[in-house]
């Protein structure tokens, strides 16, 4: 079964809504982890701006990214020429105690980008985030608003019809924007395989194991996984029931974790 089409008009929402951020919401951001994500979604900006990134690129950097993901960020943006930014994030001492410990250690990049946005005052930040990933983020939208602090109110968000988005934005708050939110984790490996992106060699199976989604190296594991190629990612993705986040230790301590997180101003 051909996916062309599907790729097709997925990427020319993505380049489109890429194109209304950069002519509606000034100053912008957009976040990359290195992750296959966002990793595609600079390949959309580039080709959404002719070649080159028109907006800084932003890592929230606890200094506990794996070393392949270092060499994968410096390699890239200097062969796309990115206009890169290293945001340091807070130690865990600052952050909320009462979250259990791998949820704490992520509410780092949280506390991170809350100091970005205070110094910087960024009115918009893009992100690669994907409905497809974990349950709350399929409540989200494309244009999504944040108070001042982040926060995430699911309840009060606006209507988004016929591609038409709420670009305003609030006074002291800024908009989350997600050009990614309606593909899915297969749909960005077919994207990767069509347009030769590259992409952090973690996520390839070495020795029966890979890395289905890339976080810091103290809450993320890798799966057990035989798919060495881009061909047998896609092929597995298939027919697995396993999550996309099961190597992410903090999905698993506590029910609510991942929603606190989010709540509190996640990406």
């Amino acid at each position: 079964m051909s996916h062309e089409g599907d790729l097709d008009e997925l990427e020319a929402n993505a380049v489109y809504i890429l194109r209304e951020a950069r002519r509606c919401v000034t100053p912008l951001a957009m976040l990359w982890s290195m992750g296959k994500d966002s990793t595609a979604l600079l390949w959309l900006a580039r080709k959404a701006f002719f070649g080159r990134v028109p907006f800084p690129v932003v890592l929230l950097d606890t200094e506990m990214e794996l070393p392949e993901v270092y060499a994968f960020r410096d390699e890239i943006s200097a062969a796309w020429d990115l206009d890169i930014r290293n945001e340091l994030c807070p130690p865990e001492a600052e952050v909320d105690q009462s979250l259990p410990p791998a949820t704490r250690a992520a509410a780092r990049k949280t506390e991170g980008l809350k100091r970005l946005l205070e110094r910087e005052r960024y009115r918009g930040i893009i992100v690669g985030i994907r409905r497809d990933e974990q349950a709350t983020r399929a409540k989200e939208r494309v244009f999504s608003p944040r108070s001042v602090q982040g926060d995430w109110d699911v309840r009060h968000q606006p209507s988004e019809f016929w591609n038409h988005y709420t670009t305003k934005v609030p006074e002291d708050a800024h908009l989350r924007i997600h050009p990614l939110l309606h593909w899915t984790e297969a749909d960005v490996w077919r994207y990767h395989r069509r347009e030769n992106i590259p992409f952090v060699p973690l996520y390839l199976a070495r020795s029966g194991m890979r890395y289905r989604s890339l976080g810091e190296k103290n809450i993320t594991v890798p799966i057990e996984s035989t798919a060495a190629t881009l061909d047998e990612i896609i092929a597995e993705l298939e027919t697995t029931r396993e999550p996309e986040r099961a190597g992410r230790v903090m999905d698993n301590e506590q029910e609510n974790s991942f929603e606190r997180l989010r709540s509190g101003g996640y990406m």
